[in-house]
């Protein structure tokens, strides 16, 4: 009867029911060339990317099989995985929804509540199903890293259901309490990091890394993206303005420092913001075309945020550069050294993890153990105290991956020796003095090729890395592959190689190596 209580909750999931598509399909485009040319035209790069989007429609125009791939695009902040779910969407012709999970903490916001309870809804999976029409959507998880749990469940948990391609033809919402059928859904997740998101939901997905840009690809970024996009936005023209490419080298050498291009789309849309003020209250009849150079660049931004003068591309006694990895990109990490009259009592400060400090401890009884082959006093840590130290102490770090700099580092202050300059280092290392592998490389190297590194010692089993490196930046920098810490030694200090080798037999093979420059 329509005047129950009951009425109104049986027409809101009746109504819910139908709306849900159980049959409506978009048609797939499977144009290959015509796919290719919609995803060139909306990012620039990103060929992994695009090129398992295309084997996926290769597929489906051979075989029948609707059965959609669950992608996670991990990388830092900036490069474009959320849009990159649209242009996924259009390059195949179906339609796209797009679901927010950061801050998630409920598992009904996943699978609904039951209809027992007051206002009960379906999930956000059924909502955005029943939003989109259609049964077979580009459906993005954004920011599935960034959920949480606490006593109302792990909703995590509640969509290993969903991206499972065995058990998601049947997912079951608690609004509904009827089977529905997810295989057909093409499931594209982002993520910063992929250590944090729980292991049993990374193991249901396909990792595609998007690693940050190179300065040569932000600039092409900017000038097919960026600048038309501002253009449009603020109805500037090429009649007012001429962008020069050294202003745009200036906008991000000086204004930005990071692996995507979000900071830079914000100083540029500034410096239109000028120029569109400058039009308005122009009083002359015929406006003068702004002529954007370097100088004018700073007139109009203030003075510049970063500095071109890289402090760490110098040889300092006691100084040298490792390499960090974060989830917004890569960055360098100067280690300083500095070794006083004392008691033997190693200082580690900089806000240290305690990963970090045990490389440190490792790298400090290397130095005992073997301090008469390095030509340092065997008695040193009797009589002098060892202070580590990291700058930008206000942020925390921590890895293995330093474990080759501080051991430079240290070495460099008790010789009284400065290292090689332009020289940065990443491995981990262990008591008997192996390099052993570490991640985050290509996200390291961009770094160093930002910090105008010349020279990157890393350990040898990470050369395999290389190969996602871009062209132009393995022409900047020089890569050493090396599998022990007498190998990083020999690179660090070049002008006493003889005195710095502790196997006599490796001696010559050693030098030929270290010779090949």
């Amino acid at each position: 009867p329509l005047m129950t209580p009951e009425s109104a909750i049986v027409q809101t999931y009746l109504e819910w029911l139908t709306d849900v598509p159980w049959t409506k399909r978009s048609k797939d485009s499977l144009d290959l060339v015509k796919a290719q040319r919609i995803l060139d035209e909306d990012h620039y790069g990103l060929p992994k990317v695009k090129e398992r989007i295309l084997e996926f429609l290769s597929v489906r125009k051979l075989s029948k099989s609707t059965r959609g791939p669950v992608m996670c695009l991990v990388g830092p902040p900036g490069v474009g995985k959320t849009s990159l779910g649209q242009s996924v969407a259009r390059a195949m012709g179906r339609k796209f929804t797009r679901v927010s999970l950061g801050g998630v903490r409920d598992e009904a916001e996943i699978r609904g509540h039951r209809r027992t309870y007051i206002g009960a809804m379906p999930g956000r999976i059924i909502q955005s199903m029943s939003k989109c029409g259609v049964r077979n959507p580009v459906f993005m998880l954004d920011e599935i890293d960034k959920m949480a749990q606490d006593f109302r469940g792990d909703p995590a948990s509640a969509l290993l259901e969903v991206l499972d391609p065995e058990q998601n033809k049947s997912f079951s919402d608690h609004y509904l309490e009827v089977d529905y059928d997810l295989s057909e859904v093409f499931f594209v997740t982002t993520a910063n990091s992929e250590y944090d998101i729980p292991d049993a939901l990374l193991d249901r997905m396909e990792l595609i890394h998007i690693p940050g840009y190179t300065p040569l690809e932000k600039e092409q970024i900017a000038r097919k993206f960026l600048i038309p996009k501002q253009f449009k936005e603020t109805g500037i023209t090429e009649k007012h303005v001429d962008f020069r490419s050294d202003s745009l080298q200036t906008l991000l050498q000086r204004y930005t420092d990071e692996a995507g291009v979000r900071e830079l789309e914000r100083q540029i849309a500034m410096v239109f913001r000028k120029i569109a003020r400058e039009v308005v209250t122009n009083t002359k009849k015929k406006f003068a075309r702004v002529l954007l150079t370097p100088e004018k660049i700073i007139e109009m931004l203030g003075p510049p945020i970063y500095s071109d003068v890289q402090q760490h591309l110098r040889s300092e006694v006691g100084v040298s550069v490792g390499l960090a990895w974060t989830s917004t990109g890569g960055d360098t990490l100067v280690i300083e050294t500095t070794v006083m009259k004392g008691k033997g009592d190693l200082k580690l400060t900089g806000q240290l993890g305690e990963v970090m400090q045990e490389s440190a401890q490792a790298a400090y009884t290397y130095l005992r153990a073997n301090a008469k082959e390095l030509k340092i006093s065997v008695e040193f840590w009797k009589s002098a105290d060892i202070h580590v130290h990291l700058p930008e102490g206000g942020i925390p770090k921590d890895g293995p991956s330093a474990g080759g700099a501080l051991t430079v580092s240290m070495l460099s202050a008790l010789r009284k020796r400065a290292p090689a300059a332009q020289l940065a280092m990443t491995g981990e290392i262990t008591l008997r003095g192996r390099i052993l592998p570490v991640g985050g490389v290509t996200e390291k190297v961009l770094a160093a090729h930002r910090a105008k590194i010349r020279k990157l010692v890393l350990p040898k089993e990470n050369e395999r890395d290389l190969v996602d490196i871009p062209k132009e930046v393995l022409e900047t920098i020089e890569f050493v592959p090396v599998e022990t810490l007498e190998e990083v030694l020999l690179h660090a200090f070049p002008k006493v190689r003889k005195k710095a080798s502790l196997s006599p037999k490796k001696k010559k093979t050693v030098r030929r190596g270290a010779s090949k420059k």
